[in-house]
């Protein structure tokens, strides 16, 4: 079993390559069912197979939304829609939008005021703060 960070590293290069596609299910509407078969065939990644022919698993295919772009291949991230802007608030879908938030201006990560406040700029703020030590 690979470690973690290995783990998190793969699928965070496999979100950062995520397609987006959309279902085809054209040749399913033109009842025959021999076209599914051949055309998921076709997308698959594994040789030519002897026997009666295989179908597809659940009888639509996934194909890109931009037509220049390859099919994914079986282990690619892929999604339908895109998300939506989490900038600005948003109470049908439960999205409180990011203005008002704390924000760490020397980070690059998601916590950072570029990332965080989607452009609209920021206020920074110097907090002092006294703590007691436990001096030996």
């Amino acid at each position: 079993l690979p470690n973690f960070r290995v783990v998190g590293d793969n699928l965070k290069d496999r979100f950062d390559g995520a397609s987006r596609v959309m279902v085809s299910n054209s040749d399913r509407t033109r009842g025959s069912s021999n076209a599914i078969t051949s055309n998921s065939a076709s997308n698959s990644v594994h040789g030519h197979r002897d026997g009666p022919p295989r179908r597809h698993r659940y009888n639509f295919q996934l194909k890109p939304y931009n037509p220049e772009h390859k099919p994914p291949g079986l282990k690619d991230l892929v999604y339908l829609e895109p998300s939506p802007p989490f900038c600005e608030k948003n109470p049908k879908l439960g999205i409180l939008g990011t203005h008002g938030r704390t924000c760490n201006d020397t980070s690059i990560g998601v916590d950072g005021c570029d990332l965080m406040c989607c452009g609209r700029g920021y206020r920074t703020q110097e907090l002092m703060s006294y703590e007691r030590c436990a001096c030996t």
